[in-house]
């Protein structure tokens, strides 16, 4: 009902509705990854009112983890099928419905079904697919870049809430800084309901970038079922950029997501820092990650997108190993947020770009819904092998060096993957459309 006036009110003044969609998309994905991260800093909390252990809670989360990976490969198909302001809205409203539920909860099971399943498939629906589907379908020119400032949403959503929620931690208790996320889902939804379309047609306008002296088409529907996805994956499965992906997607999910962002809180907790200043240090990687990751993108359209991921691992992985001789001082942990947070998810635009230069545009979606999947299955692995080890050893150090080499390793086999023949068109591209 507003989006039509919206885009003529925007078009007469030369501003393509496509941005008012990155702009709904971007709120969406920052209280989404807002919800993902906050029970990262309630472990301690939870752990005190019911007695529940750390390697309890980790499991629990570990479960929203694989949910919200395993959801990513349909999650393009609930959009074709459903539309995006549907599935989106489902989403927030599932996102929304976990986190307020959980303030009532007193038993174990209440915690898996409310931040493991229910965060975890409405997190999921949405994800990093929303933010591929968003920049394939409204932009003709500047994806990489599109999606790299998508992709910096969930560091932007540290960055907002997670010092107020410790601050009402602190004071007010766990179940008051549930308020501010379900806020920002419930305004995310509102907007979505009345703004967000599926595709430029439905406001009579083309693609970002492209040539509007041409007729606009409406897409017609495809054809798509539930087994798409592994018809898909068993057609990418012979390939070995595919495993090389996957395998290093992994590794980025176990290093970011499943130990950092889930037990970071935890951790400075054993080193005597309290959850206000640690999760400030977070927010202090999600400035450097927000800055970062628009930077990948921007980067990802004009150079080799293997020695950018090269960099990428290689860097986060010397900061790890680096972690347990920061004494966790000011300085220390200030470094690290540095040179950890620039890179955090900064390795998402090359790896879209080289499954869409792969695997080509059609299946791009669905074949980065699984590589994924395989994000979120290395979160999962460290979200609960790291409250594993903080149980059996009380420390978590194991982990870190663990994920820190694992980081080298992927740094290692990304250079594996031969160039791609289309390496050099986004750069022509970039130069032709700023002709």
């Amino acid at each position: 009902m507003f989006s039509q006036p919206v885009s003529d009110w925007l078009h007469r003044r030369n501003i393509h509705y496509a941005w008012v969609i990155v702009a709904i998309t971007f709120l969406t994905a920052l209280t989404s990854s807002a919800a993902l991260g906050l029970p990262g800093a309630m472990m301690q909390p939870l752990s005190k009112e019911f007695g529940w252990d750390t390697e309890q809670i980790s499991s629990a989360l570990a479960v929203r983890f694989v949910l919200f990976g395993l959801m990513g490969p349909f999650s393009a198909i609930l959009m074709e099928r459903f539309g995006l302001r549907n599935v989106v809205v489902t989403a927030l409203a599932l996102v929304a419905g976990g986190m307020a539920l959980a303030t009532r909860m007193t038993q174990f099971w209440q915690l898996v079904a409310l931040w493991g399943v229910m965060l975890g498939i409405g997190s999921g629906s949405t994800a990093l697919v929303l933010n591929a589907v968003v920049s394939s379908r409204w932009f003709e020119t500047h994806r990489g870049l599109v999606v790299g400032l998508l992709t910096a949403s969930s560091a932007t959503g540290q960055l907002i809430f997670l010092p107020v929620s410790a601050w009402l931690i602190e004071h007010f208790g766990w179940r008051m800084a549930v308020l501010p996320v379900f806020a920002g889902c419930a305004l995310a939804a509102v907007l979505v309901l009345l703004f967000m379309r599926n595709r430029p047609s439905d406001v009579g306008t083309h693609p970002f970038g492209a040539d509007r002296t041409q007729v606009i088409v409406v897409a017609p529907p495809v054809h798509i079922t539930f087994a798409t996805p592994f018809q898909v994956l068993r057609g990418v499965s012979g390939s070995r950029v595919f495993w090389i992906l996957f395998g290093t997607f992994f590794i980025c999910g176990l290093s970011t997501n499943g130990l950092i962002q889930t037990h970071f809180i935890s951790l400075c907790g054993d080193a005597g820092l309290s959850a206000v200043p640690a999760a400030s240090v977070l927010a202090m990687m999600g400035a450097f990650d927000l800055v970062g990751t628009i930077m990948s993108g921007w980067l990802s359209d004009r150079y080799d997108n293997r020695k950018l991921l090269f960099w990428y691992y290689g860097l986060r992985g010397l900061s790890l190993l680096w972690l347990p001789y920061s004494e966790f001082t000011l300085y220390g942990l200030s470094l690290f947020a540095m040179f950890y947070g620039l890179d955090w998810i900064a390795t998402v635009p090359p790896t879209v770009w080289l499954v869409a230069s792969t695997f080509g545009k059609e299946r791009a979606g669905m074949v980065f819904g699984w590589i994924f999947a395989g994000h979120q299955l290395g979160a999962a692995t460290a979200a609960f092998g790291a409250g594993r080890v903080r149980t059996l050893m009380m420390t978590y150090n194991p982990a870190l060096f663990a994920a820190g080499a694992a980081c080298l390793v992927a740094a290692a086999i990304v250079m594996l993957i031969r160039r791609p023949a289309a390496a050099t068109v986004p750069a022509a591209a970039a130069k032709t459309a700023s002709a």
